[in-house]
């Protein structure tokens, strides 16, 4: 029976006519309705026609997690009376509850974006709802993308209505051809803002690391709330570990802890729906908590004001997600759950003054995210390049570029961006394009048997997922423990490879439905796919393997361990070329991709000379990733996985301070063999040596003192006069090293060559002799100047102003300071020892009023020279006074 006071209650009712009216007339709409209100379960049921008395229709609902997806489907069914199944089913991946009756379809919007690219009118189905589009999840923009492209080409009259409490209405608007935005009222309770910052310091999130203190508060605070508060606690947290955390920080509190998170078990979440049998409870969430769901009993949340949010490293192929500041979006609906029932409090983990620099919104997917799945649907959908596609924001061309080239090497796009049928196959396994092509390459490199299949479906299963931390970071253990588990991770994983094995049998057997190509290892540009590579491991694994299942010794004789082992690192190192990596100390690897990895102390894989790693992370500042999941490898399997990274010839470069010339065969950044090259190409040696000269400068040429002095002359009339006279500063002269040291550079060898060339006559290449200025050199910057003693002085081009030490009984008699290049050195007046008396670039003004001094200070010290007291007509001398009286 229909739950008639129920659905009456829902504040969404009052804009269901608006709502309505605009989709008969735009066909689209925006549904704004804040938390509560109905929206995901009223509006649906009148849409399709089982409540209101409206025409038949069939409507999906679209939600970005599958605990949502639940949950609503749940909730409708009950306001219709019914079970799930019946008017109203669900879609989420591995499971699918609908009858033949059903109108209403709450599937994931990973689901939907499936179910378009086999069908792409959606054909019986008449009114799509995009719920909780304020979350930005990439599959969500897709889906939006998509269906606007089947209505603007295929089926005008599907209609559209994109849903959320708190969104860019007015974004979505334009999104959707200038839809109306149609505004329900809330009758949400007030919820009491207590702003709770931490009383001591506490360090920002880096990575996914959170400041332990920080967690110790947002449990003080649990507390604190209980004791001030009535009604059951909603605690939102940014993760699985941090929840844990926090619920053992809370052992031994008088009420009913809950963890609720993606990978929470079903019956759990399902408590929580139902609400509570007297005890209080405290229910610690993740983000999946924030829309969607109505957790009856609460009347407080605390918020630790943390999220995560993706991001990747496309140099080194890493993805990891991070923890960030939640924004002020996702704290308004954080805080609404505590009013949907009564009036509320939330209790927010940091001071009111940094609320206002929060961001507005969550940043959007597209713009964080690894974009190989999205890059492949947009190419299956015939947009390669996703410029015609309609999204809020496009997506970086730098991810797409990365995400592009990675999908050419495994073989789904061919050379001009065009999806293959490997890639069709690809995009259809409902997996992460690097899963399903070890999904559709793993059973043949395993001799193609449908047991190959199941058990490569069941590693790409446990990766689709990754499993519990307290797994271990053993890929094969993990199988084990995930073949041996009873826990809900247990469960969902063997739903799921069951679910892949239908996929990967049909690959093995060769029936078309794979790659389209037979044997996937072999087909249309595979990263793996050379004959003799496949030929090569399904051997050793027809002597290796055996059942996964199996006790003892597997076929072959091997150990059923061994072949565990090597099922599971064929599988990672298929799906993560880049990441296979080779031993280099105890616990230490290096990574085809060039990127150092990390085991944690204790792992069973630190005696592994090979590894494939499935999952890694690398932290802010560090070099090396840290391995969180990986298999034991061999190297010729590492060879067939990362084929085209596979490379072989001559090597020369600058290293240690010399050129080293080597032939090398290497796997990515993994040398695996080297022997020493003797007539190694003098282009190549050439290059090198630039290379040196480059590091460490022209340093490396043997400078005379001529070669010396005359780089500075150069130096002062570039300065000075500009061009064309060349500017021989260190990067300058590497710069046009290929113009001045030619041809001794290409007769060069080695470091040893280099110090025999001659800088000075090199230099002299640079001289302006094509303007006949070259000519000039001495007259404009002679090397030494003839003073009036007779002596030709050596002129000091080194500081920023020339410089001319003489002594200064040789200067008797000159009035005006010498030039070079039309500018005044600096003359250094010496005493008859040779130390500096008096530095002056105005000699007429030093004779009239620097010089007595000088006389004074100095006449009773060197009796023995002249001291006249009218320098300007003293006779300029080198000599002592008894030598000029001779």
């Amino acid at each position: 029976m229909v739950r008639g006071d129920a659905l009456d209650a829902l504040p969404v009712r009052e804009a269901v006519p608006a709502l309505t009216a605009a989709l008969d007339a735009h066909g689209t709409a925006v549904l704004c309705a804040p938390p509560g209100t109905g929206k995901t379960t009223l509006v649906p049921l009148v849409l399709a026609g089982l409540v209101g008395g409206g025409a038949p229709r069939r409507v999906v609902v679209a939600e970005p997690r599958r605990i949502a997806a639940r949950a609503a489907a749940r909730r409708m069914a009950w306001l219709l009376g019914e079970g799930v199944g019946g008017s109203v089913g669900f879609s989420v991946r591995g499971e699918r509850v609908v009858g033949r009756d059903t109108r209403v379809e709450v599937v994931t919007t990973g689901v939907l974006l499936q179910r378009l690219q086999r069908d792409q009118e959606l054909s019986g189905v008449d009114v799509v709802v995009l719920d909780e589009c304020h979350e930005r999840h990439l599959d969500a923009d897709t889906v939006a993308a998509f269906l606007l492209d089947v209505r603007a080409a295929l089926r005008p009259e599907l209609r559209l209505v994109a849903a959320s409490a708190t969104t860019d209405a007015a974004g979505w608007a334009r999104l959707l051809g200038d839809a109306p935005v149609v505004e329900a009222a809330g009758t949400a309770y007030p919820v009491e803002v207590v702003w709770a910052p931490p009383s001591g310091q506490v360090r920002p999130p880096h990575g996914m690391r959170v400041d332990p203190a920080q967690l110790a508060h947002v449990a003080a605070t649990v507390r604190r709330a209980l004791a001030e508060r009535s009604g059951d606690l909603l605690c939102f947290l940014p993760g699985v570990g941090e929840i844990a955390r926090v619920a053992g920080l809370l052992a031994g509190m008088d009420a009913e802890v809950l963890q609720v998170h993606g990978r929470a078990p079903g019956a759990v979440q399902d408590a929580v729906l139902a609400g509570g049998a007297g005890l209080r409870r405290v229910i610690l969430a993740t983000a999946v908590a924030e829309s969607s769901l109505t957790v009856p009993g609460v009347r407080v949340v605390v918020d630790s004001g943390l999220a995560r949010e993706p991001r990747v490293d496309h140099a080194r192929g890493l993805g990891a997600l991070t923890t960030v500041r939640a924004s002020q979006a996702a704290a308004r609906q954080r805080a609404g759950r505590a009013g949907r029932e009564a009036p509320g409090w939330v209790y927010r983990c940091w001071a009111e003054a940094e609320h206002g620099r929060l961001p507005l919104f969550p940043a959007p997917e597209i713009r964080l995210a690894d974009l190989t799945a999205f890059a492949l649907q947009a190419a299956c959908w015939g947009d390669p390049e996703a410029a015609g596609l309609a999204l809020l924001d496009p997506p970086p061309a730098g991810a797409m570029a990365a995400a592009r080239a990675s999908l050419t090497s495994l073989g789904a796009l061919d050379a001009a961006g065009r999806v293959t049928r490997r890639g069709t196959a690809m995009s259809r396994a409902g997996v992460h394009p690097r899963l399903a092509r070890a999904l559709l390459d793993g059973p043949a490199e395993l001799g193609g048997s449908r047991e190959s299949a199941r058990r490569v479906a069941e590693v790409v299963a446990l990766l689709s997922e990754e499993p519990p931390r307290e797994y271990g970071d053993d890929l094969t253990a993990a199988w084990r423990a995930a073949r041996a588990g009873t826990d809900a991770y247990g469960a969902r994983w063997r739903a799921e490879a069951k679910r892949l094995a239908r996929t990967a049998e049909a690959s093995a057997v060769g029936d078309g439905s794979g790659s389209g190509s037979g044997s996937a290892g072999a087909g249309a540009g595979s990263a793996a796919g050379t004959a003799q590579g496949t030929a090569g491991t399904a051997g050793r694994a027809a002597a290796a393997t055996g059942s996964a299942g199996g006790a003892g010794r597997a076929a072959g004789g091997a150990p059923a361990g061994a072949a565990d082992d090597h099922v599971a690192g064929l599988v990672a190192a298929l799906a993560f070329p880049e990441r296979v990596a080779r031993a280099r100390t105890a616990g230490q690897y290096l990574m085809v991709s060039g990127t150092g990895a990390v085991l944690g102390e204790g792992s069973r894989l630190r005696t592994s000379p090979w590894l494939a790693v499935a999952v890694a992370d690398r932290g802010a500042g560090s070099a090396d990733a840290r391995v969180r999941l990986a298999a034991v490898l061999d190297e010729e399997t590492a060879r067939t996985a990362a084929a085209h990274l596979s490379a072989a010839g001559e090597e020369v470069h600058w290293e240690a301070g010399d050129v080293v010339a080597r032939r090398v065969d290497r796997l990515g950044a993994v040398e695996l063999t080297v022997r020493p090259l003797r007539d190694a190409d003098p282009g190549l040696v050439r290059a090198a040596l630039l290379d040196g000269l480059r590091a460490e400068g022209p340093a490396l040429l043997r400078w005379t003192d001529d070669a010396r002095t005359l780089r500075q002359r150069l130096a002062f009339l570039h300065r000075t006069l500009g061009e064309p006279w060349p500017d021989v500063s260190d990067g300058a002269l590497l710069e046009r090293a290929e113009d001045w040291l030619e041809p001794e550079l290409s007769r060069a060898r080695r470091r040893a060559d280099l110090g025999r060339i001659d800088a000075g006559q090199a230099l002299s290449r640079l001289l302006p002799w094509a303007t006949g200025e070259a000519g000039r050199l001495d007259a404009l910057a002679p090397e030494r100047i003839e003073v009036p003693s007779g002596s030709r002085i050596r002129v000091d081009y080194g500081p920023e102003q020339p410089v001319l030490a003489v002594k200064l009984q040789e200067l008797f008699g000159l009035a005006e300071t010498p030039r070079v290049a039309g500018v005044p050195v600096l003359v250094h007046l010496l005493s008859p020892a040779g130390r500096p008396a008096a530095v002056t670039a105005d000699l007429a003004s030093f004779w009239r009023e620097g010089y007595r001094a000088v006389r004074a200070e100095l006449r009773g010290r060197y009796p023995k020279h002249p001291w006249p007291e009218d320098p300007a007509t003293a006779e300029p001398t080198r000599h002592t006074n008894a030598r000029l009286r001779r």
